[in-house]
C-alpha cells in the first residue's frame, strides 16, 4: 500500500483498516457514535489551522477531516446503507441544483440567483428529504410518522452558541423574532432578574436553566447587532488570556506566581494590562 493523490487509495486503506481479520483492532471496533467526537474535533483543528494561517498544517488537517467522511461512509457501506460514492453524488447533486445560475440552461446561466430562489430550492430539498424519511420509517415498520419541524435541520451536535443562533435565524424567517435590538436588552434584564431569584433558592437545576435562558437571550442580541457570538466570545477569551499572561509576567519579575499574590494585587496588574492593550 503506497500513498496516492487518488481518493480510491484512501477508500482502500479504510477498507483494509476495517477488515475484521487483518485490520486495525481499534478501527474495527468503532461505530458511528464512537467516532463522532473525532469528526467534530477534526473540524475544529481545520478551523484552528486556518486561523493560524498555517498552510503546512492545513493539508494534514483537511486530510484528517476527509478521513472522517470516508470512515462514516465505510461504516454505512458495511451496513448496506450507502457508500462514499453516494455521499459524493448527494453533494454534487445539491451543488448543481442550488446553483442554476452556474450549471443551469442558457436561460439562467450567468445570471444572479433570483431573490427567494435559494430558499425555494432548499424547501424542495427539505420536502424530498421528508418523503425519504417517511418511506424509511414505513419500511422500518414505524406506524406513527413524526412531522418534520422547521428546526429539524439544525444539527444537535453543533456547539451550543452556534446552534442557538441557527435556531433563532430559522424561527425569524417565519416572523418569530424581535423587530429591533433594544427590547432584547429588556429581555436580558428580565432573565438576569430571574437568575438572581433562583440563585437564592439553592435549586441547581433552576439556576442552570435560567443561566441558559440568559445565554440564549445574549445570543439573540448578538444576532440583531450582527455580532457572531462564537467569534465575540473567542475575542473575549483571547483578551482574557493576554491580560492574565501580563499578570503572570509581572509577578514573574518578582519571582512570584498568581498563587502567591492577593486578588487586589492581581486586579491592579489586570488594570495595568488593560491600559497596555
Amino acid at each position: 500500500m503506497t500513498p496516492s493523490r487518488d481518493i480510491s487509495r484512501l477508500l482502500e486503506i479504510m477498507a483494509a483498516l476495517r477488515d475484521p481479520e487483518t485490520g486495525c483492532p481499534w478501527d474495527v471496533e468503532q461505530t458511528f457514535e464512537t467516532i463522532v467526537p473525532y469528526t467534530i474535533e477534526e473540524a475544529y483543528e481545520v478551523a484552528d489551522a486556518i486561523e493560524r494561517n498555517d498552510m503546512v498544517d492545513l493539508p494534514d488537517e483537511l486530510g484528517d477531516l476527509l478521513l472522517q467522511v470516508v470512515f462514516h461512509s465505510r461504516l454505512a457501506e458495511e451496513a448496506g446503507q450507502f457508500d462514499f460514492g453516494d455521499v459524493v453524488e448527494a453533494i454534487t447533486r445539491k451543488m448543481i441544483r442550488r446553483h442554476p445560475h452556474v450549471f443551469g440552461d442558457d436561460s439562467v446561466r450567468g445570471k444572479k440567483l433570483a431573490k427567494g430562489m435559494w430558499e425555494e430550492i432548499k424547501a424542495e430539498e427539505k420536502a424530498e428529504k421528508a418523503a425519504k424519511h417517511a418511506e424509511a420509517q414505513k419500511e422500518a415498520g414505524v406506524d406513527q410518522i413524526d412531522h418534520l419541524s422547521l428546526l429539524d435541520d439544525v444539527p444537535r451536535a453543533l456547539p451550543a452558541l452556534i446552534r442557538a443562533i441557527k435556531l433563532q435565524r430559522k424561527a425569524a424567517r417565519v416572523g418569530f423574532d424581535w423587530d429591533t435590538a433594544p427590547p432584547i436588552l429588556d429581555k436580558i434584564e428580565e432573565e438576569i432578574g430571574e437568575l438572581r431569584e433562583v440563585m437564592s433558592s439553592g435549586n441547581e437545576e433552576k439556576v442552570r436553566e435560567e443561566y441558559g435562558d440568559l445565554l440564549f437571550a445574549l445570543v439573540n442580541l448578538g444576532r440583531h447587532l450582527d455580532v457572531e457570538p462564537e467569534a465575540a466570545l473567542e475575542a473575549a477569551n483571547h483578551k482574557f488570556f493576554t491580560r492574565f499572561r501580563h499578570i503572570e509576567r509581572r509577578l514573574g519579575e518578582q519571582d512570584r506566581n498568581p498563587a502567591d499574590a492577593t486578588l487586589d494585587e492581581m486586579e491592579a496588574l489586570w488594570q495595568e494590562a488593560k491600559t497596555a492593550t
